[in-house]
Parts: C-alpha cells; sequence; structure tokens
C-alpha cells in the first residue's frame, strides 16, 4: 500500500491544475484560446507583452509565441494541438525553447464548462520533472488567467 501512495503523491508532483470561472461566455473564452489575435491581449504573466504570436489552430497544427517580460527578456513557447472540441475542450503539446531548440515537453489539457453566462476553465499540465518547476509555472499561468479574465471580461462587454 505504501508504494501506491508514494506513487500517487509523485504523479501529483508533476500534475499543475487550476480551475478558473471566467466572466464571459464559453464561445468568446475559447475563442480567446483559439486565436493569435486574441492571445496577443492576455498571454504571458502580468505586465509581459507578445511581440510574436501564431497559430494553425487545428488539429495537428503548430503554434509559436513569444512573451517578453517588462525586462525585455524574450521566453519562446511552441507545441502542436492534438484535440480540439469547439467550445469545450482544447489538448496541446507545450514545450519552452531553449537557444532555439525545443526544450521538455509537456501536454495542456483545458476543458470549458458553460456555466450561463460564466465559464468554469479547467486547465491541466503534465508531466514536470520536479513540483519546483510545477510551482513556478502555476505562477505564469495564475497571472496569465487573470489577464484572460480581465479581457475575457471585456470581451463579452463589448459582445452585449
Amino acid at each position: 500500500m505504501l508504494l501506491s501512495s508514494s506513487a500517487a503523491l509523485l504523479a501529483t508532483d508533476r500534475e499543475l491544475v487550476i480551475t478558473r470561472t471566467l466572466p464571459a461566455p464559453r464561445h468568446l473564452v475559447f475563442a480567446a484560446w483559439s486565436s493569435a489575435e486574441h492571445q496577443v491581449h492576455w498571454l504571458g504573466p502580468k505586465d509581459f507583452t507578445v511581440p510574436s504570436c501564431e497559430m494553425d489552430f487545428r488539429v495537428g497544427g503548430a503554434y509559436r509565441a513569444c512573451i517578453r517580460s517588462p525586462e525585455g527578456q524574450d521566453y519562446w513557447m511552441r507545441g502542436h494541438y492534438r484535440e480540439i472540441v469547439t467550445p469545450e475542450k482544447l489538448v496541446f503539446t507545450f514545450a519552452w525553447e531553449e537557444d532555439g531548440e525545443r526544450g521538455l515537453e509537456n501536454l495542456v489539457t483545458i476543458q470549458f464548462a458553460d456555466l450561463g453566462g460564466t465559464t468554469r476553465m479547467v486547465f491541466r499540465q503534465a508531466p514536470f520533472q520536479s513540483s519546483a518547476e510545477r510551482d513556478g509555472h502555476h505562477g505564469g499561468w495564475s497571472e496569465c488567467f487573470d489577464r484572460l479574465a480581465a479581457y475575457a471580461s471585456r470581451a463579452a462587454a463589448l459582445a452585449n
């Protein structure tokens, strides 16, 4: 029994799960994930900008984006879309580029639930090499989702 408890703890250490309720209808939140024109407004932690974002939003398609820190440091990410169920689910790979080469890749799965004018978004990313790496992504994605919430709220207000 001890072995399975350790294995369960290890799996938890290697997975990031963030659940957010966003102040916009599900179709708008999903659209924010499916278009570079939307992502440039919210991708990245607080005070980051997005100088480049390219997306081929289809199963098998790729994306590549750059987020820039307030100090001017660029961080490139890329991946491929594995599953798209509009507007319910999105699955894609994620990897940082390091010196132009793809780093360790993991899988992101996002589920979008319609709550009647708002959206519950469940974001999962795994596997991580350590709990410290997972926690670093938690901080970055949490700030990113704060920006997404503000952007989705503005988009919903404009749609009404």
